[in-house]
């Protein structure tokens, strides 16, 4: 990795045409370079309105090829820009085959790799089995001009396998592209459980395997179709330092462009004092793999 690597994550409402949320992509990109960052992460499908609240065939007509016109809008920026840019994207691979596909754009505007969503819930407000097939790339990360990078998107942070597994094959950075918020119909301290959980969780997945950690989620209330229901997406992206240490962090409405600056020295230093990797007892983990031991 980059000795010392500045990286940044836009907090953005996404409610818009997927030109206009693209738009407002890019502009906060270009701060980002100008602020003199190596990386930046966007939130998940950033292009438009989070449109599995539902299930609507329809919605499939969004999709784009990858690589398509979004990446080679993207690639420009990058090399233009001289930064790396992670994108997420609704994924046509094939009729009737789509995935929910993270883009990393390399600072020469190559197309550095893709990670497929690998966990795709279904709950209320959460339909995603209906528009999107599990990722089948694994858990590799990708390698970069400037380090390489773990990336995985939203449901996968609640998973301290694929954490791990990234780790394992050396992701120097673990970013999460998220798009994730409360029912407005949960009260105040249940919406507050949530939330601690959520930061809790990835700040533990830093801890854990000693390295950073970007989680970089929507603002704003987005109304499900034919209804008055929705989601209230909740913010609080943050970087954490690899003993999820605040880095920087923004709150549950604000538009923000979050900077921050990572010490690859500090992160080795880390894993030297805290050998978890060391010491995990592989001889012992089988049962990993099973569903439930009965």
């Amino acid at each position: 990795m980059k000795a010392k690597l500045i990286v940044s994550a836009v907090q953005q409402p996404c409610d818009q045409d997927p030109q206009s949320n693209l738009n407002y992509s890019i502009a906060q990109i270009h701060q980002a370079a100008a602020a003199g960052a190596d990386l930046v992460v966007l939130p998940e499908l950033h292009l438009g309105p989070y449109f599995c609240q539902n299930e609507d065939f329809q919605q499939f007509s969004s999709a784009e090829s990858i690589p398509g016109p979004t990446t080679e809008i993207l690639a420009k920026l990058a090399k233009d820009l001289n930064i790396v840019i992670v994108s997420t994207l609704f994924e046509k691979r094939a009729p009737g085959l789509y995935h929910n596909t993270a883009v990393v754009l390399d600072k020469d505007g190559t197309l550095a790799g893709k990670y497929r969503k690998m966990h795709i819930p279904d709950d209320p407000g959460f339909y995603e089995k209906y528009y999107f097939t599990p990722g089948d790339l694994g858990f590799q990360p990708i390698s970069t001009s400037i380090g390489k990078l773990g990336v995985l998107i939203c449901w996968d942070q609640w998973f301290p396998e694929a954490a791990r597994l990234m780790a394992l094959a050396g992701a120097e950075i673990l970013i999460y592209p998220t798009a994730i918020g409360w029912n407005p119909e949960d009260d105040q301290p249940e919406q507050e459980r949530q939330l601690d959980a959520w930061i809790t969780i990835q700040r533990a997945h830093a801890v854990a395997n000693g390295i950073p950690v970007i989680a970089c989620n929507r603002i704003g209330f987005e109304k499900a179709p034919d209804s008055d229901a929705g989601i209230d997406f909740w913010g609080n992206s943050f970087i954490t330092g690899p003993q999820g240490d605040y880095l920087c962090r923004a709150n549950a409405t604000e538009t923000k462009l979050l900077v921050a600056s990572i010490d690859a020295a500090h992160n080795e230093r880390v894993r030297q004092i805290w050998p978890y990797l060391r010491d995990r007892r592989i001889d012992a983990y089988q049962d990993l793999t099973k569903r439930f031991i009965d």
